[in-house]
């Protein structure tokens, strides 16, 4: 299997309090945050890709280009879908969008890169001996 465009993938969360404005303090309002909506994105084009790369790759988000554009009461179940859109070598773009209570709430882009696991996450650990 090769990674190639129109790959998809979906995501969904109940809307709680964890996941809430309030609760993770992009808010002061008991509804559907903005960096959870993100964060579900994320989580359906990380989850799109992942059967299609060797043993020790993942992939890691570089970018993010969203609109958040109606609001989601707690309670709801918010869905995010990913549509791969472009692959060039490492680098992969996606179309996202979100949607709860039959309305879609954002939409955007969204871009990640191919890594290799161990790699990435030495050099991550390095930065403690950096300091």
């Amino acid at each position: 299997m090769t990674l190639q465009p129109g790959i998809r993938g979906s995501a969904s969360v109940l809307a709680t309090h964890e996941n809430s404005a309030a609760a993770v303090g992009s808010g002061a309002l008991e509804v559907f945050a903005t960096p959870s909506m993100i964060a579900l994105m994320e989580k359906a084009a990380l989850e799109s890709v992942q059967p299609f790369l060797s043993e020790g790759e993942g992939t890691v988000g570089a970018e993010i280009h969203v609109t958040h554009d109606a609001p989601t009461p707690l309670g709801l179940t918010v869905t995010a879908t990913a549509v791969l859109v472009e692959v060039d070598r490492r680098r992969l773009v996606f179309r996202v969008e979100a949607s709860a209570g039959g309305e879609v709430i954002g939409k955007g882009s969204h871009t990640r890169f191919i890594i290799n696991s161990e790699r990435f996450l030495q050099k991550a650990m390095a930065k403690h001996t950096q300091q």
